[in-house]
């Protein structure tokens, strides 16, 4: 089904978006046809059943990544198990998913219990994912996880740092475990996100696009650490920063692109839309979905 693809101007990699629950993308018709007249090339999806992902695939666009399936938790659970339940259900899930020419399963590392010892959280996780790598990996099947560092006040997602991926990665021992890179993430952890991904390039499959904002101002106000007693954080953010549409935080796009084009990436670029200014409506999220394509599709380097 021949259509207009938008790819970025630099890398030409193609543009897409992740679905996002609960709003008019839960009308999967219509915003296919949506997709498409604006020309994004790919959908991240949930864990949609096989006739819905087929659907996508007809439309002519791709898929970037599909969630694996809940309850993640009960991957990273202290009970022995729930794990080995866990791997087994998301296993059978994939399999009946790669036959669609489908190979990335997007997930978050995120603890069963939030105040456990960290340590005893990374083992069960390492245990319950390494279980799954096995059971997925004559599929040909990829587990990329994304380093969203979780909710306060415990902030207890697994495998957000450089250092924690690669225990992980070490752990399992397996390259069935690789990376959906978030650089928005890094940047709110105070990361090199350039850096993270010249390490890890080799494990990097799928890229959301997303950037973060440093409220210089407010960090002025409430600093980095505690929370306030005056003040409310921003949606999508907290109290000294927020997450933005690609161009409007402290990223360096043309650079982020031109490394992963010299690092060898061949996948989607994916918008994930969480920025306050672009939400409340579906009028407000199509358009920060359009201007962030626009910037993708435009951005150049200095040189």
């Amino acid at each position: 089904m021949a259509m207009n693809l938008s790819t970025t101007h630099i890398g030409s990699f193609p543009i897409g978006f992740r679905l996002r629950a609960g709003g008019w993308q839960d009308d999967l018709p219509a915003t296919i046809a949506w997709a498409r007249a604006q020309g994004f090339a790919a959908l991240d999806v949930d864990s949609l059943p096989p006739e819905s992902i087929r659907q996508i695939l007809a439309s002519g666009l791709m898929i970037g990544s599909v969630d694996i399936r809940q309850s993640w938790t009960d991957l990273c659970s202290p009970d022995p198990g729930k794990r080995r339940a866990a791997a087994q259900a998301n296993a059978d899930y994939i399999r009946t998913i790669v036959p669609l020419g489908i190979r990335n399963f997007f997930v978050v590392l995120i603890p069963e219990d939030s105040t456990r010892d960290r340590r005893e959280n990374f083992a069960f996780a390492a245990d319950g994912y390494g279980q799954l790598c096995e059971m997925i990996a004559p599929t040909g099947a990829r587990i990329l996880i994304e380093g969203w560092p979780g909710r306060p006040p415990h902030y207890s997602t697994l495998g957000c740092t450089p250092a924690e991926c690669r225990g992980l990665f070490t752990a399992i021992g397996s390259d069935v475990m690789g990376i959906n890179y978030d650089p928005s993430h890094l940047v709110r952890l105070g990361i090199d996100y350039l850096c993270f991904l010249d390490e890890f390039a080799p494990r990097i499959h799928h890229v959301h696009a997303k950037d973060t904002r440093i409220l210089h101002e407010s960090q002025y106000e409430h600093g980095v650490l505690q929370p306030s007693a005056v003040a409310v954080p921003h949606a999508f953010g907290g109290l000294h920063w927020r997450y933005t549409i690609p161009g409007q935080g402290e990223i360096d796009w043309p650079t982020l692109l031109a490394r992963l084009a010299q690092l060898g990436y061949h996948g989607i670029i994916s918008i994930e839309l969480e920025d306050e200014c672009f939400t409340g409506s579906e009028a407000a999220e199509k358009k920060g979905l359009i201007e962030a394509e626009r910037f993708l599709e435009t951005c150049r380097g200095c040189g």
